[in-house]
Parts: C-alpha cells; sequence; structure tokens
C-alpha cells in the first residue's frame, strides 16, 4: 500500500512538473527574446516622416524590445502599444516643471491627461520629469525640479497610478569626474540640487537615469584603442588604479562612475538606468567614427553585453535597464549630422543595420525589414578563428580579451586541457575567438577582432579538442 501510494505521487508530481514545462514554452513561444528584458529604445519624435503609430507597435512587437521611451505623452502610440507588454517612459516636458512645481492640482491634472486614461490597459513604469534639467544652466527650472517630482507622486497616490515611479534623466555632465570609475562624484554645482532628488528617489524606489554615450568619449579621444574600447572589441583593459579593476569596454566604465558617485552621495543603493546610448550611423567629416561598422559593432555588442546577465565590475550580476538611442532616425534634429543618424531603423521600417534584436537575418546595413519573431536569434554557421596575417602580439590581446569575457570558458587551453596542444598564441587565440564568436551570438561582426580573426566553413576541431559551432 505505501509502495503503491509512492507511486502515485510520483506520477501527479512528473504529470504536474510536465504541464508547468509545457506553460513555459508556450510562453517563450509568445515572448522571444525573453532574456531581454532590460533592453529598450528611445523613442525621437523631432521628424516629418515617422510611421504611423500602429506599424511602430508592430515593429516593436517583432524585436526583443520590451521597453518604450518616449520624451513627452504620444497618446496614438500609447494606445497602440495597450496589451502587448512593452512597458513606457512617459516624459513632462521641461516647460512644464515649473506649473506643476507650484500647484499640486497642475500635477493631479497633468496625471489625469497623461496617464490615468490609458492605465491598465498600457503599462507605465517611470515618468521622467524633465529631460537633462540639473545639465540645463537654468537654475530656475532645477529648483522647480524637485517639487514638480514630489507634486507627482503625491498626486499619484494609491490609485491606479501608484506602481509608477517618477525620476529625471541626466546627461554624464552631472559628474564633476568620471574617470577612472572609482572616483565618480556629482558637480558640485549641482549638489543642492542632487541631494534632495537622490533623497526622493531613495524613499520611492525610483531610479537614478542617465546617459552615457561612449560615441562622445570616442570624439574627445579619437585614438584606436580608444575606438576599441568603446566598441566592447579585444583591447588591453584600462585599470582603475582606486579600485585595482581593469575595464574592457567604455560602457561599463560609465555606468560604474555613475555608481561611484552614487555612493559618494550617500546613496549607493539607488538603482541605475541607461535613458539613452547609441552610436551614430553617419557623421559630418570632422564626426570620427560615426559609421555604420561602428554603430553595428556597439549596439550588438551592447546588446550581447546586457543579455549575458554579467552586470558592471561594481555590479556583478545586474544587468542594468538600458534604452538605446534610438528607434528612429529623426531627419529635423538640429545640430551636426550625426544628431540625426542614430535610428536603428530608417523610417521606412527599414533597419539602419541588423543589431541581434530581431528575427531576421543578419544585414549588412540597409534594406532588410522586421519579420515574425521566432524563438531565437537567427546566427550565421561556420567557426572563427585567427586570421592568416595576424601577428602574436595581436592574438595574445585578443586571447587575454576572449578569455576574460561572461560566456568564455578557455579551460581547454589550460595546460591538461583537451586543446592545450599545440601550445602557440595562435592556436590558443583561435579556440579563444570561436568560443567568444559563438557566445555572443555568432553574427559576423562578432567575429572582427580588430581584422586578426576570420569566419571559416571548415571544421577547426582536432583530436579530442573540440570547436563548437558549424549548423
Amino acid at each position: 500500500m505505501i509502495l503503491q501510494t509512492c507511486f502515485e505521487f510520483m506520477n501527479i508530481f512528473v504529470q504536474h512538473f510536465l504541464e508547468l514545462v509545457e506553460h513555459f514554452l508556450k510562453f517563450t513561444e509568445k515572448r522571444p527574446y525573453a532574456q531581454s528584458q532590460h533592453i529598450g529604445v528611445n523613442y525621437g519624435e523631432v521628424a516629418d516622416n515617422l510611421p504611423p503609430p500602429d506599424a511602430t507597435a508592430r515593429l516593436l512587437k517583432s524585436t526583443a524590445i520590451t521597453k518604450l521611451r518616449l520624451y513627452g505623452v504620444d497618446a496614438g502610440l500609447i494606445r497602440a502599444l495597450a496589451g502587448t507588454g512593452v512597458s513606457l517612459v512617459l516624459g513632462v516636458a521641461n516647460g512644464d516643471i515649473p506649473a506643476i512645481a507650484a500647484d499640486p492640482n497642475a500635477a493631479t491634472g497633468w496625471l489625469a491627461a497623461n496617464v490615468l486614461p490609458f492605465l491598465p490597459a498600457t503599462t507605465i513604469s517611470v515618468v521622467a520629469v524633465g529631460n537633462e534639467v540639473l545639465e540645463s544652466g537654468d537654475a530656475a527650472l532645477a529648483a522647480a525640479l524637485l517639487p514638480a517630482m514630489q507634486n507627482l507622486r503625491a498626486a499619484a497616490g494609491d490609485g491606479p497610478a501608484a506602481g509608477i515611479k517618477f525620476s529625471t534623466v541626466n546627461t554624464m555632465a552631472v559628474l564633476a569626474q568620471s574617470d577612472p570609475p572609482s572616483a565618480g562624484a556629482f558637480r558640485p554645482e549641482a549638489a543642492a540640487q542632487l541631494q534632495g532628488i537622490l533623497g526622493f528617489l531613495s524613499r520611492t524606489g525610483a531610479p537614478f537615469m542617465v546617459n552615457p554615450y561612449p560615441y562622445f568619449a570616442y570624439q574627445s579621444d579619437p585614438r584606436p584603442d580608444t575606438l576599441a574600447f568603446c566598441l566592447f572589441h579585444p583591447n588591453a583593459g584600462r585599470l582603475d588604479a582606486g579600485s585595482k579593476i581593469t575595464y574592457t569596454n567604455m560602457f561599463d566604465a560609465q555606468v560604474d562612475a555613475v555608481k561611484s558617485a552614487l555612493g559618494r552621495a550617500g546613496y549607493g543603493a539607488v538603482d541605475i538606468v541607461v535613458a539613452e546610448t547609441g552610436w551614430p550611423t553617419r557623421g559630418d567629416p570632422t564626426e570620427q567614427g560615426a559609421t555604420v561598422d561602428n554603430a553595428r559593432a556597439y549596439v550588438s555588442n551592447l546588446v550581447a553585453h546586457l543579455r549575458s546577465g554579467a552586470g558592471t565590475p561594481l555590479m556583478p550580476g545586474k544587468p542594468v535597464d538600458t534604452y538605446l538611442f534610438a528607434l528612429y532616425d529623426e531627419d529635423l534634429k538640429p545640430g551636426p549630422a550625426s544628431e540625426r543618424a542614430f535610428g536603428l531603423y530608417h523610417t521606412d521600417l527599414t533597419m539602419a543595420y541588423d543589431a541581434g534584436l530581431t528575427s531576421s537575418s543578419p544585414g549588412s546595413g540597409g534594406g532588410s525589414t522586421a519579420t515574425t519573431p521566432t524563438t531565437t536569434p537567427s546566427k550565421r554557421s561556420g567557426w572563427c578563428v585567427a586570421s592568416a596575417g595576424a601577428t602574436d602580439a595581436q592574438l595574445q590581446t585578443d586571447l587575454d580579451y576572449a578569455c576574460s569575457q561572461v560566456g568564455v570558458d578557455c579551460g581547454a587551453i589550460q595546460p591538461g586541457g583537451a586543446c592545450f596542444q599545440p601550445n602557440t598564441v595562435r592556436a590558443h587565440a583561435a579556440y579563444a575567438m570561436n568560443q567568444l564568436y559563438q557566445a555572443a551570438g555568432s553574427h559576423p561582426w562578432n567575429c572582427d577582432f580588430r581584422q586578426s580573426a576570420t569566419l571559416t566553413s571548415t571544421n577547426p576541431s582536432y583530436g579530442s579538442c573540440v570547436f563548437t559551432g558549424g549548423q
């Protein structure tokens, strides 16, 4: 009797387990790229040729993008995104801040007009009160920022908007110092407003929102090694003497500088959200590095970095919610040519380049149109190995870089490993390069390594040494 009861219990357990597995598989079929919950995109509207809202909603649903930031409130687009699961950040215009700060009724009215009509059909996670206010040079506007945030939070109360967080967006110029990351600190002249704002964010569980742009860091230091550092390409790394951490990419360094500044201000527990980051596909002749290839490298490698779950050296295992700039090119933006060329997509819904965010096959920079998503990103077959012309010095740098990345296991090329022999830099680098290529998504640009690597359709495995890859 006892044995029969145990068997019955086990049968019930197995049946429930299989039901859970089936439910999970159905969920992942409906929500491709479930690992991309940290990836969002900005929707800029300084253009006269944007697609209609329903077309934009269909485009977003065909991608791994799960979050969208608006700089204002676009009722048509918000309604088009109802029920899609895409979470929105809405924006309060800088010009509306003084009135909202001065009158709680104005805050109530703003929510009644711009938030409440869309709940609960559309998910709204954050309201960004103003954009780059503390760096605007307008002292009166900066002084009104915290009262406006407080009034909006009070107006949300315990009603339908109770779960929405209220924050504001800053540029990296809010920092007095960002290099090295451990020395990150806020500008003294912004300290008065920041202390109150950071206290508000801490009390309400809202994030500190900031715009790190490795592209602009490269503009101020256009050396080849800086470009590699900014694009997540193999590089020697940069040692932070204060923390003894060697950084391998500019994005992590900039985010950790903000983390250090928050800690120095006494608010190290406040979460960070990257409100904007991106790379332009073209620019004026004086704008070095503004190319399709560099844009694809930066964004696709950033996406892979976020999906890996690695986080940053100061926040290991904690990926930062990141909003790419931007969904579309904006043809009416003033300034240099690059300002009009940050789009992941052209306004005819074709890709500016393939960043690995859709199910369409990797392209070379235009002409591909978003397609119905599948459960896995498309990949190229083959293996990534050292190119014939690469020097041992180049390959050693690539080897060190590849083995330091999340998802890369270089145990096989350690003494006693299956791929340790032949014990040469070229052989070990080829194994490590291929490991990183496969882990990063097997896209052609994942096998660039500053032209010291190449793709091959010939399996480089030998003996008991197995190179993953192929079909």
